[in-house]
């Protein structure tokens, strides 16, 4: 029985070693998976318009200088539109240049009050999620709201999640305030997300978003196609704009991808969040639109 035994775990042994082996040849290098087609990324099933692969909108949070100063003439020379979430108190120190630059057809958007996002970092101590209530924050969204109509004569129709952090409260007793912010505006977006938007499934009140700042062209590319590829929304967050450094978004990078889009040939929409989001509500049927989405 024992000889048996041995004969029969050799065999077991050398079977496993043999099946082993075919997965090192050089169609698939030895500890590389290749992936399954369920988890393969297809197609979006949505529709663009003509002549259109994928759809990208650029934004920038917070009403910093630089955008006004550095970022607005790139985008103005190239006739492409971006959308600007606003910081109240940095805003109103320039007004009438976010004036001008609404004029000019970009997209002024709501980013709250107080930027209040988790006390775990120290900026936010004293405006932290964890102690905020659903209704504090609809009134601040609100107070934002018509802060910047009262200011620009703009009513906001999307909204910039300070952080990407949707939460208020701590435990069990934590709830989301994305209904809020659905209720209130056309879309909602993200921050520091890993993906770019499948139109025909993505909800409006929680865009994902990419970062912006640091990206190199050749890295930035590298999303604009793997967008076009999947037919998909790429939406971006920047903040400063300059040469480069923390929460900076480049100059250099800004000048090419203007460049790139406006070919015909690479079959890119640039807009705002709130057109490209508008479109997108109304051309995927009654369960995708917005119930302000005509505002």
């Amino acid at each position: 029985m024992r000889i048996i035994t041995m004969v029969v775990l050799i065999g077991v042994s050398a079977v496993c070693l043999s099946s082993c082996s075919r997965h090192q040849g050089p169609e698939n290098p030895a500890g590389l998976a290749k992936p399954s087609p369920a988890g393969q990324v297809l197609p979006s099933k949505f529709a663009w318009p003509d002549g259109v692969r994928a759809a990208v909108s650029l934004s920038f949070d917070d009403a910093r200088a630089s955008q006004l100063d550095t970022g607005l003439p790139i985008f103005d020379a190239s006739g492409l539109k971006a959308t600007f979430y606003v910081s109240l108190e940095s805003f109103r120190k320039r007004l009438s240049d976010w004036e001008a630059a609404a004029k000019a057809g970009h997209e002024i958007g709501n980013h709250s009050v107080r930027h209040a996002c988790t006390g775990n970092f120290p900026f936010s101590k004293e405006k932290a999620l964890e102690d905020y209530t659903l209704p504090q924050m609809a009134a601040e969204l609100d107070q934002a709201n018509a802060e910047i109509e009262k200011l620009l004569g703009i009513h906001p129709v999307t909204f910039a999640y300070p952080c990407g952090q949707k939460f208020v409260g701590r435990g069990v007793e934590v709830k989301s305030y994305v209904p809020a912010v659905a209720a209130r505006f056309l879309a909602g977006r993200g921050w520091r997300d890993e993906a770019a938007n499948d139109p025909a499934f993505c909800d409006l009140a929680q865009l994902m978003c990419l970062e912006l700042d640091g990206l190199t062209w050749e890295q930035f590319k590298v999303l604009i196609e793997q967008a076009t590829r999947q037919g998909s929304w790429l939406v971006l967050c920047g903040h400063d704009v300059g040469p480069g450094g923390r929460q900076v978004t480049r100059a250099d990078t800004l000048r090419a991808f203007c460049e790139y889009a406006r070919d015909p040939k690479n079959g890119l929409w640039v807009d705002t969040v709130a057109n490209i989001g508008r479109y997108v509500a109304e051309h995927r049927g009654v369960a995708g639109r917005s119930p302000v989405a005509t505002r």
